[in-house]
């Protein structure tokens, strides 16, 4: 069994295995023709329940071979064209070439004595990061899993820096269309059920700034203490970004701790035509920006920000045997010092790579065509009678329903947009996604891939009008 420890006396083997692997993937990337095969649960769970885990294959070929079976086939393909369901984005190979490189050296990014300069390539991205977004020269941070991670991390250290002896008192103020991990990060540090504040948004889905400016006075006036605003920078539904100036002003004037989740927008950080669209994201306490949504990174590749590394303190433990206090008055930079985590991968690298081949300005471009397609395809809804859309484009997401000429009813039309979802993702043609506005149900196309064209919008439009058309003929068949 040592033949299969990755070391010195097995790096042939090493090698011959993973370029099989490689291969069998670029073969497959080479042959899909659609974003899923449309396999569904009940036919995929029996071929995986027959494996017997504890009688393996031995060989490298047979394992691949079995793998084809079970996953490699009826994967879903983010990197096809008419992948246009959520934030997940086709990745650039400099990415991979780093998730291998990773993987295989296995570095922790704890502590220095795990990594050594994967922890300096670590602070120098998070250094660049934060050189983008403005923050100034006491900003700091640390990678983190996700969106998720990063604003729990940054809610915490606003709860820390809150001016209260009571968890009942504090507030947190955020758009009605915000991630739901606002309210999830909320019960995690032990808050009340009252302490998410959802604030009103316009017609744009972007958070009403009067709306929070009376909220803010109430929350003084009824003796509560606002802990954090969390503005969005690019919603998960409508890819909406919030007045960023006018929210900072006003969290400077109240004194209250401002993060932005930028976890779908920081793509514009890199942007060369749309940059502007997140003015005043520098006048934030903290930021979650997500690499593996729009820049084009495997998962996970993402990080929280901070304007004042000080504040990071409040994640702060030590541990005799991994980071006693002796280590800062040494200047040894160990990364748990930051992070609510401790074994870490080093997600760093695929960025550093990408950005050593490709260049900043080469992932802003990738973005930008996004951002401009989405542009395209709202054009293409807009003058389509067969459909309703919901806002302009901020990003590069599109949210709308199918109307049919000859059905009224909102709740049978709610019915066929939710068939057609299904229908096409059963069918493998397209990937779509869907969420409800107003309590009816719509539609969602997320772009993050530059080579999905306008042509394969309309053809996905023409897929979905077809499924829910058939499903109303079938439901007024019924009805007769």
């Amino acid at each position: 069994m040592r033949s299969h420890l990755l070391n010195g006396l097995t790096a042939e083997h090493y090698r011959r295995s993973v370029t099989e692997g490689v291969e069998r993937v670029a073969a497959k990337l080479a042959t899909t023709d659609r974003p899923f095969t449309g396999v569904t649960v009940d036919a995929l769970s029996p071929r995986i329940d027959a494996i017997d885990l504890d009688r393996p294959l031995g060989d490298t070929a047979a394992v691949l071979d079995e793998l084809e079976d079970v996953y490699l086939r009826d994967a879903v393909y983010f990197h096809h064209p008419r992948y246009l369901a959520h934030l997940n984005c086709p990745v650039v190979i400099p990415a991979v070439l780093g998730e291998a490189v990773l993987s295989a050296v296995n570095s922790s990014l704890d502590t220095w004595d795990q990594s050594a300069g994967g922890t300096l390539i670590e602070r120098r991205l998070v250094d660049w990061t934060a050189a983008r977004i403005g923050l100034g020269p006491a900003a700091d941070g640390v990678f983190t899993s996700g969106g998720t991670q990063s604003n729990l991390q940054a809610l915490l250290l606003a709860r820390e820096e809150a001016k209260s002896d009571s968890l009942a008192e504090l507030r947190i103020l955020t758009s009605e269309v915000s991630h739901f991990s606002v309210q999830k990060s909320a019960k995690l540090l032990g808050l009340g059920p009252d302490a998410v504040v959802a604030i009103p948004v316009d017609h744009d889905k972007r958070m009403q700034t009067v709306a929070l400016a009376h909220e803010l006075e109430r929350c003084t006036k009824d003796g509560l203490v606002p802990m954090a605003v969390v503005a969005t920078a690019g919603s998960t539904d409508f890819g909406s970004i919030d007045p960023l100036p006018e929210i900072a002003e006003l969290c400077a004037r109240h004194g209250v701790w401002l993060h932005v989740d930028a976890a779908y927008g920081c793509g514009l950080l890199a942007s060369l035509r749309y940059r502007d669209r997140i003015d005043g994201i520098e006048r934030a306490d903290s930021v979650t920006v997500d690499y593996h949504k729009s820049f084009f990174q495997p998962v996970s590749s993402s990080a929280v920000l901070v304007r004042d590394a000080a504040t990071l303190r409040h994640a702060t433990y030590h541990a005799e045997y991994l980071n006693p206090r002796r280590m800062v008055q040494e200047r040894i930079p160990n990364q748990v010092d930051k992070s609510l985590q401790t074994t870490r991968r080093f997600d760093a690298l695929k960025l550093w790579l990408t950005l050593r081949t490709m260049g900043a300005d080469g992932i802003g471009q990738l973005f930008d065509e996004v951002c401009d397609l989405a542009r395209e395809g709202w054009k293409l809804l807009a003058a389509d009678p067969r459909y309703d859309v919901v806002v302009e484009p901020s990003l590069s997401t599109l949210v709308f329903r199918y109307i049919p000429a000859a059905v009224t009813a909102p709740a049978e039309i709610d019915r066929a947009n939710l068939h057609a979802r299904k229908a096409l993702f059963a069918s493998g043609d397209a990937v779509v996604a869907g969420t409800k506005v107003a309590g009816r149900q719509y539609l969602k196309f997320t772009l993050l891939n530059p080579e999905t064209t306008t042509a394969d919008i309309a053809a996905v439009l023409d897929l979905i009008a077809g499924h829910a058309e058939q499903y109303l003929g079938v439901s007024l068949d019924r009805a007769s």
